[in-house]
């Protein structure tokens, strides 16, 4: 069974991105996650992650649409 929430490490090796990237995620509200603990140490619960991953598959997905690539003349 996998764990309900995840360390933000975890997200990090997850989405193949560095800790740093993740915490600023974080921080500016990108990524849900809440503070746990008396050193208020943050998770992301496993379900919020998915939510997000399939939102910027659809971000990007709207991107490409939106940007096709131009044909080149030769």
């Amino acid at each position: 069974m996998e764990p309900r929430f995840l360390l933000l490490s975890d997200v990090a090796a997850e989405l193949n991105v560095s800790d740093s990237q993740v915490y600023h995620m974080v921080r500016r509200g990108e990524l849900p996650a809440i503070k746990i603990g008396g050193r208020g140490q943050w998770r992301v619960e496993r379900a919020r992650l998915e939510e997000y991953i399939a939102a910027k598959y659809a971000e990007t997905a709207e991107w490409v649409a939106q940007n096709p690539l131009a044909e080149r003349e030769e």
